[in-house]
């Protein structure tokens, strides 16, 4: 029986591999003491050393480069539950930055503390090493939106992923969720112009798939926009060596 969890990390994590309540206490520590960050601040500076992981704790982060005339490509959205440091954390210094769009709650990793549960708690290290393989994936269906996808099909894809990683942190419901999102961050995120992710959003709507009030986000046709854009939430799900986490 999982324990119960109280963080968004231990949520998460809990969802993927069988979590003893020590495992679980031991991912709480990590996630304390905490520090808040302002909205539109930098968490970490491309091109800046720094020694160790963030834990978005709550608040909204984007991971993103920006090209000397400006254009800015979005990596990923970081949700609270996510590590943020990775795969940087392996070179010399960060290699994107990484800014909150939210006022934002963090608490800090070292790398010392991370790699000493490596020896102490492999279990736990192995867990949290494991769901960066969800991250990759994550990074691998992206370049194919950018690469394969047509617009609606990228956007439609964006909006279903949301879905299921803020489900997984308690942060959306069946088929709704709460996301500052602007046209100019889906684009950038995308590869899109905001003509583009405006004429999208629009046929998305008027077909029925999607309703958009303020920064609410009700995705009216779960099964309808998922075939769409061939949205398989398996890469998002437990893993299949879950079962060598097991307890004993």
């Amino acid at each position: 029986m999982n324990s119960p969890v109280a963080t968004p990390l231990t949520q998460k994590l809990a969802r993927l591999v069988p979590l003893t309540a020590m495992d679980a206490a031991i991912l709480d520590g990590l996630q304390s003491p905490t520090r808040v960050v302002a909205r539109h601040r930098e968490l970490i500076s491309a091109s800046t050393k720094y020694d160790g992981l963030l834990i978005l704790i709550e608040g909204i982060a984007i991971r993103s480069r920006v090209l000397h005339d400006g254009r800015r490509q979005i990596l990923n959205i970081a949700i609270p539950g996510d590590m943020i440091g990775f795969p940087a954390c392996f070179f010399e210094a960060a290699l994107y930055s990484v800014t909150a769009l939210t006022d934002a709650v963090v608490s800090s990793v070292p790398f010392a503390r991370l790699l000493g549960l490596l020896e102490e708690q492999p279990r736990v290290a192995a867990t949290i090493f494991w769901s960066f393989a969800c991250e990759a994936a994550m990074y691998a269906e992206h370049l194919i939106d950018v690469g394969r996808r047509s617009s609606v099909e990228r956007v439609a894809h964006f909006l279903l992923e949301l879905l299921v990683r803020l489900q997984a942190v308690g942060l959306a419901d069946e088929s709704s969720y709460h996301m500052p999102l602007t046209q100019e961050l889906i684009g950038d995120a995308l590869g899109l112009s905001l003509q583009h992710v405006n004429r999208t959003l629009r046929q998305l709507r008027e077909e029925g798939f999607l309703a958009i009030d303020g920064q609410t986000i009700v995705i009216r046709n779960i099964d309808g926009l998922a075939a769409l854009a061939e949205f398989d939430r398996a890469y998002l799900g437990c893993f299949r060596m879950a079962e060598l986490s097991a307890p004993g």
